[in-house]
């Protein structure tokens, strides 16, 4: 913290940057107070879906097995990447306020990246997960022990943590001499490259080789996990089993096809400095859309959580 703190730097050219100023969605300003209802709803249902699911999984015991574990970390941390982005959006629909300090600006950045990255560590474990308990259930009670969850997620947090601090402190000590525009939403790291003078491609080249090790390492565990489990869930013998088994992993997928394919088109590119504007709308995917489907696609569709649900609503009610 003490680094960031030194952050604002003499540039080149005498000038200190203090601050940057956010372009946003220029072509669309104008709808402002139309899209700040909409992100905002879009929030609230997020943060909603997310923190019931937190709430419940704490609350009833019966939801306190691995999956349920690995998935209420995993609503706190959207709620957690949502938040590092979407307020400032709406400030900036609603009162045109796009300034960022540099402090706060990188700030968000690691936050935002920092929890994208262990998001998708975790997805990885979350899908390993799910593979144990379909296709090895009688090792799966032994081997996902409570020691070994919260192992895996410290592990997650820790590696995210390491790869991703040495390159936000790497891209702050960057020379920024103008304009200090950055052509997004938010303080994303590649947009923060783009306006860098100095010389950026080692740089880039660490954004992509950090984006091609954790998102298609994550990628290829999840694909082998669930391609085992398409496997072992052909040879069930019920057709009902097989149908709903089917339909849950299919709702999975298309949620991790989104996540994957925008931050993969974001990211896992060498040269940073090409697509900005399409950047907005893939990670606009990321912020909105996704967390307000990660609530309904993995529990909330769920019978067993539909009945702690509504029993813990029937607790409140006659504790009232």
């Amino acid at each position: 913290m003490m680094l960031w703190k030194e952050m604002p730097m003499e540039m080149g050219n005498g000038t200190t940057v203090q601050e940057f100023t956010l372009e946003g969605f220029p072509a669309i300003q104008h709808l402002g107070n139309v899209l700040f209802l909409v992100h905002l709803l879009a929030y609230l249902a997020s943060i909603t879906g997310n923190v019931v699911i937190v709430t419940i999984t704490c609350a009833d015991s019966r939801l306190q097995t691995p999956m349920y574990f690995f998935l209420s970390i995993f609503s706190f941390f959207e709620c957690c990447f949502i938040s590092a982005v979407i307020p400032k959006l709406l400030v900036i629909f609603l009162l045109g306020r796009r300034t960022i300090s540099f402090l706060a600006c990188f700030i968000q950045a690691f936050v935002f990246v920092y929890l994208g990255a262990a998001g998708f560590l975790l997805i990885a474990v979350m899908s390993v997960d799910r593979y144990m308990a379909i296709c090895k259930p009688l090792h799966y009670p032994t081997i996902m022990n409570l020691k070994t969850c919260f192992l895996l997620v410290t592990a997650c947090f820790t590696l995210a943590f390491t790869l991703i601090t040495s390159l936000v402190v790497k891209v702050s000590q960057l020379s920024f001499c103008g304009p200090h525009v950055i052509p997004h939403f938010f303080c994303d790291l590649g947009a923060l490259i783009h306006l860098s003078c100095s010389d950026t491609r080692s740089v880039e080249m660490l954004v992509f080789v950090l984006a091609l090790l954790i998102l298609l390492t994550s990628l290829i565990i999840t694909v082998i996990a669930y391609s085992n489990i398409v496997v072992t869930v052909v040879r069930l013998p019920s057709a009902k089993e097989r149908q709903k088994a089917f339909s849950t992993c299919s709702s999975h997928l298309i949620v991790l096809s989104m996540i994957y394919g925008s931050c993969v088109f974001i990211y896992v590119k060498p040269k940073q400095t090409n697509k900005l504007d399409s950047n907005r709308e893939a990670a606009l995917v990321n912020t909105v859309v996704t967390p307000l489907l990660n609530p309904v696609i993995y529990t909330l569709r769920n019978k067993q959580v539909h009945q702690a649900l509504r029993e813990t609503m029937c607790r409140m009610k006659i504790s009232r």
